[in-house]
């Protein structure tokens, strides 16, 4: 059954529209509404009572997604589980054609309110991913939720936890987490301070150039490879949105040498979205000093939740706890090529893990037997 509904632009935002979008419905309930552009007003007020009733929604499952510019030229999609006249869960993704993806393995797109039926919820959102991108030979969705599982595994999707974020949580107050911090992390915190580093926030013209000085001098580093492809413009129009994004900039004897961005949503969950550095200015300790500020002024907000977008050695000195992300995964390709090369993947780690673990027995006994 095909109905339609009239388009106008989000009360947050003025762009024109075209007129109708489409609205795809089971036979029976539970059912969906697939957005490729921006909701009509009502559609956006039952989106946005969704976001006020869970916890944490990020910025990307948001009616924002729609205005990004990080998401602008692509083909954006959101689906809205919809059951007894509200919203029960969120879907946002790109749709390339043979490739639907919804999130990343450290940022999550799917989103279930858990006061629901969500196993029905869940249901619904499997079901749309199978009906509605019937080309696309690889579906992936990430969640920070396990109890999807099921009912995804009933449309043949493979789950698989994932190692996750780093979290922390922001009630306690920003001196509390000081103190939780590894050691590590103070000292260099301090260390960045005696160095004279000074953090202030991008707010003027000056500040974005350097900002964008120290970006450019970062994508050049021979450290490690930079996938970052940036141009000014953008960069400009993520400034401009202060009520969803920040820039925090470091400074050495008035040199701009490292910058942090932090994306939000208010009243939800704020995440750790970008760092850069100029390599030579490292030893003076600015990105240690610029997580730290992002912290205290995450406080001073009011959030309490930061997601620091990923787990590694880096953001695990900030204390917190690390939370799974859990991808759910649909291979459609000829012979279950991805799952297969995954699986050989694994069985490969494990015989190597084996192998060590066995090696280092070995010389254990053997270092035994020779003191003996």
């Amino acid at each position: 059954m095909q109905n339609t509904i009239a388009v106008s632009a989000p009360s947050d935002f003025a762009f024109s529209l075209p007129a109708l979008l489409s609205v795809r419905r089971y036979a029976t309930q539970p059912n969906y509404l697939l957005l490729r552009r921006p909701p009509t007003r009502d559609v956006e007020e039952l989106w946005q009572d969704f976001l006020g009733r869970v916890k944490f929604p990020d910025l990307y499952i948001t009616p924002h997604i729609f205005f990004e510019p990080y998401w602008r030229g692509k083909n954006v999609f959101v689906v809205l589980a919809m059951h007894d006249g509200q919203v029960t869960g969120v879907l946002t993704g790109l749709d390339e054609g043979e490739q639907v993806t919804c999130g990343l393995p450290a940022r999550p797109q799917l989103l279930v309110d858990p006061a629901s039926q969500s196993r029905r919820t869940a249901e619904t959102l499997a079901k749309a991913l199978v009906s509605e991108f019937p080309r696309s030979r690889l579906t992936t969705a990430y969640s920070w939720s396990s109890t999807l599982a099921s009912e995804f595994e009933r449309q043949h999707f493979r789950v698989r936890q994932l190692e996750g974020d780093v979290v922390l949580e922001l009630r306690p107050g920003a001196e509390a987490l000081f103190q939780s911090f590894h050691d590590n992390r103070k000292r260099n915190i301090r260390a960045a301070i005696r160095n004279g580093v000074e953090i202030s926030e991008v707010s003027t013209a000056q500040d974005l150039s350097d900002y964008w000085d120290v970006y450019c001098a970062w994508r050049k580093t021979e450290r490690k490879t930079i996938h970052a492809n940036g141009n000014f413009d953008k960069a400009a129009e993520v400034h401009r949105l202060r009520t969803t994004h920040r820039r925090f900039l470091a400074r050495y004897k008035g040199r701009a040498i490292a910058a942090t961005t932090v994306r939000f949503y208010p009243g939800g969950l704020i995440e750790y979205s970008a760092n850069c550095s100029i390599d030579e200015f490292n030893r003076f300790r600015p990105n240690d000093l610029l997580i730290w500020w992002t912290i205290q002024w995450a406080c001073d907000q009011g959030f309490s939740r930061y997601s620091l977008g990923a787990a590694h050695p880096f953001l695990r000195k900030c204390g917190g706890v690390v939370v799974p992300i859990y991808r759910y995964r649909l291979d459609r390709t000829f012979l279950h090529q991805v799952e297969i090369r995954e699986r050989a993947a694994d069985m490969g780690r494990l015989v190597l893990q084996n192998f060590r673990e066995s090696k280092s027995v070995a010389r254990k006994c053997f270092r035994s037997v020779v003191a003996a």
